[in-house]
């Protein structure tokens, strides 16, 4: 049997305002955004660049039970694990692009790692992991 997870639903207040943010800050590429007429929704579906894997679902909050987890998905834990094969390029990158970092790049046993904010104050890890690492290329 092979499964994987193709998508993580991440809730948002407005589907361009979270495009502004995930591909204008982030640089993440749009692979789908589709109007759905019979919901009056879209699909919008965004990944990093390069990635072959699991992609983000921007899910507009569409009653107000929704709307309270925006932002607070993981009641104030580190969300999503943003994995990038240079890490000091990437966290230059975005802070001259004004992305809020809670957390300072730390060194840690598995790699270096920061903690950033969305636009809606969902946490983020940033990191790189080291050889030691068993999420490392070529350990798994």
């Amino acid at each position: 049997m092979q499964q994987s997870i193709a998508h993580i639903a991440l809730v948002v207040r407005d589907y361009d305002e979270a495009l502004a943010f995930y591909v204008g800050t982030l640089g993440f590429r749009v692979v789908e955004d589709r109007y759905q007429p019979e919901q009056d929704k879209r699909w919008v579906v965004v990944s990093p660049p390069g990635a072959a894997g699991t992609s983000l679902l921007l899910a507009r909050a569409s009653n107000p039970a929704q709307e309270a987890f925006i932002g607070n998905q993981a009641g104030g834990r580190v969300f999503l694990f943003l994995q990038t094969d240079d890490f000091w390029r990437d966290y230059e990158r975005m802070v001259a692009a004004g992305v809020n970092f809670v957390r300072p790049p730390s060194e840690e046993p598995y790699g270096t790692v920061a903690v950033f904010e969305d636009l809606y104050g969902t946490r983020w890890d940033l990191l790189q992991y080291n050889s030691a690492s068993p999420y490392a290329s070529g350990n798994g």
